[in-house]
């Protein structure tokens, strides 16, 4: 069959005026007249060292390692794990030199959330500390020594049914191993390791080692909202934004880091006037955060930044609605929920990584401001 692209948009914009009536959008503000948007197009590159993410098992029933790999250079660590055993349990990061001689880590950046059971509640914690902090710890490792990545991690205790979620970015001087570990509240995690078993994934299998673990997005042209209209990006869609492919070392296999997690983004965008910047969640509910630099000011916008968590009022999309927006064609309608990053003009960027507990796809919408 011949793909008319015209024939093509014009049915989706008839299909969505009979579905939806153009009102007004809550928290959006005022918009231009046409609610007509198109996919604006970007240059990625994925760089930077090895992310190790572990996240599966998610519900934890025993103790035992739920992910180990070796690295060296560059790395991050993200952990995600729920208590799901009847007793309290900790969770511990464990740096272990198996390389030669010494090895000296500098962790730069860090942020573990309170064990709750608000799923959505942990996320969002957990991000903006992320997006907000920076550290500087260094360790020192003497050959075969084993020491806690950071030791605020395993003076947490994980009752019954608490979720604990974390993040590490650190660079390594030579091979080390870092494990995370589930165990008893009242054992050494640096001695318990030797006799805890290496736990297999659930049917999620979310966890793995995927190399690369930064990527770079940049528009391919400069965003002139007069010209443009209002544009948007997808993120996380596995179609326009790829899924980080990598490898569980437990066992070998391939893996998909499904919604890439743990991979933070860069999102550098040129205008030549005035354009605000919107988040609209696709997937579901969605409570994170987002981190902008413009004309030397850094800033934390928490994603919604009016109310805790949105996404929840979003409708699942009619299939020909999903496969415009991917192919280039999306109409804002009375079901999206937006949140507003901020009206920027010349050069911004944004860093975003995909919260734990929120749903994936997500859409970065640029529109002109009204002068």
């Amino acid at each position: 069959m011949i793909f008319d692209k015209k024939f093509f948009t014009a049915a989706i914009i008839f299909a969505v005026c009979i579905f939806g009536n153009f009102a007004r959008i809550a928290q959006a503000g005022n918009f231009p007249t046409s609610r007509m948007m198109h996919k604006l197009e970007v240059n990625s590159v994925d760089v930077g060292g090895n992310l190790i993410f572990s996240d599966s098992p998610e519900y934890v029933r025993r103790d035992g390692i739920l992910y180990s790999d070796t690295v060296t250079g560059p790395a991050r660590v993200l952990f995600y794990h729920l208590n799901d055993t009847a007793s309290n349990k900790k969770i511990a990061v464990i740096a272990e030199n198996v390389s030669g001689g010494s090895a000296n880590i500098l962790i730069s950046r860090a942020a573990v959330s309170e064990p709750g059971q608000d799923f959505l509640q942990v996320g969002k914690s957990t991000q903006i500390a992320y997006m907000n902090g920076s550290v500087k710890k260094f360790l020192k490792l003497k050959r075969g020594e084993r020491q806690l990545l950071q030791k605020d991690v395993s003076e947490k205790i994980l009752q019954p049914g608490d979720l604990i979620y974390g993040i590490y970015d650190f660079k390594t001087s030579a091979p080390v191993k870092i494990s995370v570990l589930m165990y008893p509240p009242y054992f050494n995690p640096l001695e318990f390791i030797d006799r805890a078993e290496f736990l297999p994934k659930d049917e999620i299998q979310l966890r793995g080692t995927f190399q690369n673990m930064n990527r770079v997005l940049t528009l391919k042209n400069v965003y002139d909202g007069r010209r443009d209209g209002i544009g948007y990006i997808l993120i996380g869609d596995d179609v326009n934004d790829l899924y980080k492919k990598g490898k569980d070392v437990s066992d070998g296999s391939q893996t998909t880091n499904a919604g890439n997690y743990g991979i933070n983004y860069t999102l550098h965008f040129r205008m030549t006037s005035k354009t605000k910047f919107y988040l609209s969640p696709l997937g579901g509910y969605y409570a994170g955060a987002m981190r902008y630099k413009y004309r030397g000011k850094i800033g934390v916008i928490p994603t919604p930044n009016r109310k805790f968590y949105f996404g929840d009022l979003t409708k699942e999309e009619p299939e020909h609605v999903r496969k415009a927006r991917e192919e280039g064609i999306a109409i804002l309608t009375d079901n999206d929920e937006l949140t507003e990053l901020g009206t920027f003009s010349g050069n911004v960027s944004f860093e975003y990584s995909p919260p734990g507990a929120s749903n994936l796809p997500v859409c970065i919408i640029l529109m002109p401001a009204e002068d």
